[in-house]
């Protein structure tokens, strides 16, 4: 058996066969579920043809106004980089950072360099540096997150027009389409058959040609036979070579047979995330000050008052995204490291299932954060009501990302190496 013909899982690094995957069909690990390879026919053309179609709403998107508000003949416009522009002008730099990030700088590089290798490939020829774009492609799409803005601007409307005449701007509509398209693209690129077109690396560094399991009890990893999976492009490269002994031959990444230092770094991280949790839901996250007077808003009581302005099911979703999924977000990963650091070895299965929902929901909490970005943009009317950040907002955004680096640090392989030890 030729190492070509293995694949190391990301998630249990359980060594299996790569058998063909079916047209429109997934291959998955034999052992957690996760997915390995998917085989969708022309899916190179329809993403090369979506990501067009992105670059061209990226661009209305951040040219034209989202929404204005309209009050007693005045009209507020603002456009996504406005709304970042007036946070950061506003003293939340730290808040603008992170929206600016999230909203604009990671969907750009994320469909330009989808564009990069595709538009290429389509005119036969093969792209410059495309082993460190497709890197780039891989780091940045936890990072994209039009979806969840899609859904603060929906909320921040609900809220707007309770103020004002709101008038949909039309980078509102484009922002929907993006939205869609780039959900799209992302489906139709397949990261793993690109790095094959693109790789003359077909053996592990010049290694030996065949691969010996060695005699366990159990499943067989990577790790068992020596062998380091590329977490950026799932090259197996032997862990004796002498010329790639940290990079890998077809990518450049560094490589380690479990991510250093994981638990520490985990643990380190959701700490942190635990002690701003606090000021994040008690202090406030806007200052609203108008004809009627001053009035502090958290969290909590934005939740409330949508649902007694009649808005249930945005009440519902804002308290699931803003307040209950971050602290659960922290319960599991606790959960997880806890059971790791002192060695558990039931339910190794249900526990990478635990993380794979906890990786895919992180990007969810930062809906009140764009919530907030929205309103402070354009409540901006003097004399008659104005809208500012508060400390709050900035507590609650950096739980969110110290929350999505807690789960990216954590190696779910961690799990499975003391499960192995089970008979």
């Amino acid at each position: 058996m030729t190492r070509t013909d293995l694949i190391a899982c990301p998630e249990c690094d359980l060594l299996q066969r790569a058998l063909p995957v079916p047209i429109k069909g997934t291959l998955r690990c034999c052992r957690c579920d996760a997915e390995l390879a998917r085989n969708h026919p022309d899916g190179l053309e329809q993403a090369l043809a979506l990501a067009l179609g992105a670059l061209v709403l990226l661009g209305i998107s951040n040219l034209y106004p989202i929404v204005g508000l309209s009050v007693s003949g005045t009209l507020v416009q603002t456009t996504l980089a406005g709304a970042v522009r007036v946070l950061f002008h506003g003293g939340m730099w730290p808040l603008a950072i992170l929206v600016l990030i999230t909203t604009i700088v990671m969907p750009v590089l994320q469909t330009v360099g989808m564009l990069w290798v595709l538009l290429p490939l389509r005119l036969g020829r093969k792209p410059w540096f495309a082993p460190q774009v497709l890197r780039l492609c891989h780091q940045a799409e936890s990072w994209g997150m039009t979806e969840v803005l899609i859904l603060g601007l929906l909320v921040a409307l609900v809220k707007l027009a309770h103020i004002a005449s709101v008038v949909p701007g039309v980078a509102l509509w484009s922002f929907g389409a993006l939205m869609l398209v780039l959900v799209g693209a992302h489906t139709a690129f397949d990261p793993h058959s690109l790095w094959v077109r693109f790789s003359d690396v077909r053996t592990t560094g010049g290694a030996r040609p065949h691969l010996e399991p060695p005699i366990v009890s159990g499943p067989i990893t990577a790790a068992h036979c020596g062998l380091l999976s590329c977490h950026d492009c799932g090259l197996l490269t032997s862990a004796h070579t002498r010329d790639h002994a940290l990079a890998c031959p077809r990518c450049g990444a560094t490589l380690h047979s479990r991510k250093p230092a994981s638990l520490t770094r985990t643990w380190a991280l959701l700490i942190s995330a635990v002690v701003l949790y606090i000021p994040a839901n008690v202090l406030p996250v806007m200052y609203t000050s108008s004809l009627f007077g001053a009035e502090n808003d958290t969290i909590l009581s934005g939740v409330a008052y949508l649902w007694t302005s009649g808005s249930w099911l945005l009440a519902i979703v804002v308290f699931i995204a803003s307040i209950a999924v971050p602290m659960l977000k922290i319960l599991a990963l606790g959960y997880l490291a806890f059971s790791t650091q002192f060695h558990s070895t039931s339910a190794p299965k249900r526990r990478t299932k635990i993380y794979r929902v906890v990786e895919f929901v992180g990007r969810w909490s930062m809906l009140d954060i764009y919530v907030i970005t929205v309103l402070v943009a354009l409540v901006q009317f003097k004399a008659l009501a104005t809208i500012q950040a508060g400390p709050a907002a900035i507590a609650f955004g950096a739980v969110v990302v110290l929350t999505m680096f807690a789960a990216m640090t954590f190696d779910p392989r961690l799990i499975w190496d003391e499960a192995e030890h089970q008979p």
